[in-house]
């Protein structure tokens, strides 16, 4: 039985030491090492078992790379500008900046959404230039928790309730189990761990409330806290998403 091998690029984003675009860079740049040999082919397949290090210029480059935070208001897009709407990426100036931050043309450089917030949603929404943290957050196994203040209108049975925490389906697919509690009588705190298009908008509708209003406080470990609506920040070294 003949051993299995996969791309290099792929392995690498699978451990979680690059994307898949930055895994390219690196080894055709030369700056990565498979038990001991550099490889530099694009395309190159290894076996799964293989020990895989990055050379310290690629390690120094990641850790100049930057994530921003930014308190989404409702009315921007989160990635892909539409017809009469902004994108949220253009409130990642000087002018906006919460705190003592300096904006370089650098680090608006292959800044991705990792996380999208719909139209009508607002609060905290993260641009990465980190494949890693993008993958954390939005890759196919990722598992971190979104938490969500949501303002409704209608009632909720106790049978409802349960139906928001488990049971529901969205395009024919169940959802993973979800935290929803009241925190007064108009809101909801929902906490998931998937991020299906307009997902809670959806559930809601399902048990026959009205969303007016969401509102994202927190990715992981990181929280919007005292971010002023339109600002944004840097992620701090000290500041974990896991």
């Amino acid at each position: 039985m003949s051993e299995e091998v996969i791309r290099l690029s792929k392995l690498m984003a699978e451990r979680g030491l690059c994307s898949r675009r930055e895994a390219d860079s690196f080894i055709e740049r030369g700056l990565v090492i498979v038990d001991g040999q550099v490889v530099n082919q694009l395309g190159t397949k290894v076996s799964r078992e293989v020990k895989i290090t990055l050379t310290r210029q690629a390690r120094k480059q990641q850790t100049s790379l930057v994530t921003i935070l930014l308190n989404k208001p409702s009315g921007y897009v989160s990635a892909q500008p539409e017809p009469g709407y902004k994108p949220a990426i253009q409130l990642i100036t000087q002018e906006n900046s919460f705190g003592a931050q300096n904006l370089k043309p650098e680090y608006l450089k292959g800044l991705a959404v990792a996380g999208r917030l719909d139209i009508d949603s607002q609060g905290l929404l993260l641009f990465t230039q980190d494949g890693r943290i993008a993958r954390q957050i939005v890759g196919e196994n990722s598992n971190i928790e979104k938490e969500y203040l949501v303002r409704v209108n209608g009632s909720l049975s106790d049978e409802a309730l349960q139906l928001l925490r488990h049971g529901l389906e969205l395009d024919g697919k169940p959802l993973k189990p979800a935290r929803v509690e009241w925190i007064n009588q108009e809101q909801l705190r929902f906490v998931l761990r998937e991020g299906r298009k307009r997902q809670i908008r959806r559930m809601c509708e399902l048990v026959g409330l009205k969303v007016l209003g969401l509102k994202r406080v927190r990715i992981g470990n990181i929280k919007l806290g005292n971010l002023p609506e339109g600002k944004w920040r840097f992620l701090q070294p000290e500041e974990r998403i896991l």
